[in-house]
């Protein structure tokens, strides 16, 4: 344990060091001159200050209250050693934060007696303080597993779902990714990115509820099977509604609004612009873009190109145009995400020369785009 002793007479500087010197276990070291004291204190914490009101420049009030405003000084004991009587000198003293006072000249049993328990009182802190570490550390490994878990759990239902709609986890990662990036791009924070990260996986966490004859027929859907797909939407935030968690308040947002449209001509409940959440916007412009890009059994992969190109074209209508801005801005990030584990469209058809020679095979395949934005 550090003990500091700062007072200009050495005389009463090598009594103070006397008195003190009996305690086992510190180390006293001693100053004249307050700057020198306090320029050693806030480079190197000690556990016990005693302190002479009455020096020149600085009194014994200056240095506690310097100390004091130093987080490292917070509860380390403070004596002034004082001559003093006055009792607005002693005021001031314990309003700057000193712990005791010690009267000249002083008793060194007493003193020693007085130093001795505002250690112990030293000693008590840290250990509450290293306590309150471990405990902090502990509660951080906990909450870290329980995350971990948590993002488990919700990526393997997420697959599951994408197993069923003929697709693997590829999809599901890369909705994720491309949506993390938006999200990022448009300023939310850290936190909120992440969340959207951890969910954009279940957006369509209904189709658990869809028969496999709708949800994996090859070709255009029929009016009533449109109408018996949409209601994935109603199954998964039935699914998710009603959480505690703010984690789960945002995929509940994702899986109700991500299949609206900027223009209010989306479902299940037309509304549009604004008033659809801003992470199912987000999370629009990955999933159809990305769901353009896979082959599913009811449709073909699109080259890439195609697909943004779909995206820059209904800006406005289909997706938020802020949102499909992002999603420009972070195509470097984006189009190398669409050339990994075998997702690689980029390069055309043979007979095909162009970007639009691309649009005009895509038409012919028209029932293949409405299947996907339906399912």
């Amino acid at each position: 344990m550090k003990v500091v002793l700062l007072d200009d007479s050495r005389s009463a500087l090598f009594a103070l060091e006397t008195s003190l010197s009996n305690i086992e276990g510190i180390e006293i070291i001693s100053f004249l001159a307050p700057e020198a004291a306090l320029d050693y204190c806030l480079v190197n914490p000690v556990d016990l200050v005693f302190v002479d009101y009455m020096m020149p420049r600085h009194t014994g009030i200056d240095v506690i209250r310097a100390l004091r405003q130093s987080p490292d000084y917070t509860l380390v004991p403070m004596v002034m050693v004082t001559a003093e009587r006055q009792r607005e000198i002693l005021l001031a003293a314990f309003e700057a934060g000193a712990t005791e006072f010690v009267s000249k000249p002083f008793d060194a049993i007493e003193l020693q007696a007085r130093a001795t328990n505002l250690l112990q009182l030293r000693r008590a802190h840290l250990e509450l303080a290293h306590q309150a570490t471990r405990l902090e550390e502990e509660v951080t490994r906990a909450t870290q597993e329980l995350v971990a878990r948590e993002e488990e759990i919700i990526w393997r239902l997420a697959r599951a779902i994408e197993f069923r709609d003929g697709a693997t986890g590829d999809h599901i990662s890369r909705v994720a990714k491309i949506s993390q990036l938006i999200a990022a791009d448009l300023g939310l924070d850290k936190e909120t990115c992440r969340m959207i990260y951890l969910v954009a996986p279940l957006h369509d966490v209904g189709k658990i509820g869809i028969t496999d004859d709708i949800l994996q027929k090859p070709g255009k859907l029929t009016p009533a099977e449109i109408t018996v797909m949409r209601k994935h939407v109603e199954l998964g935030v039935s699914l998710l509604s009603n959480g505690t968690s703010r984690l789960l308040q945002v995929a509940e947002a994702i899986a109700g609004g991500h299949h609206e449209r900027w223009d209010g001509t989306g479902y299940p409940s037309g509304i549009k612009g604004a008033d659809i959440p801003l992470v199912a916007r987000i999370v629009a412009v990955a999933d159809v873009f990305e769901a353009l890009c896979t082959q599913r059994p009811y449709k073909k992969a699109w080259p890439v190109e195609a697909a943004r190109e779909h995206i820059r074209e209904n800006s406005g209508l289909h997706f938020d145009p802020d949102c499909v801005a992002a999603f420009e801005r972070q195509w470097p990030r984006i189009a190398p995400l669409m050339t990994q584990n075998g997702t690689d469209s980029v390069e055309p058809p043979a007979l095909a020369a162009s970007l639009t020679d691309y649009l005009s095979l895509a038409s012919a395949g028209q029932a293949q785009i409405e299947h996907t934005q339906e399912s």
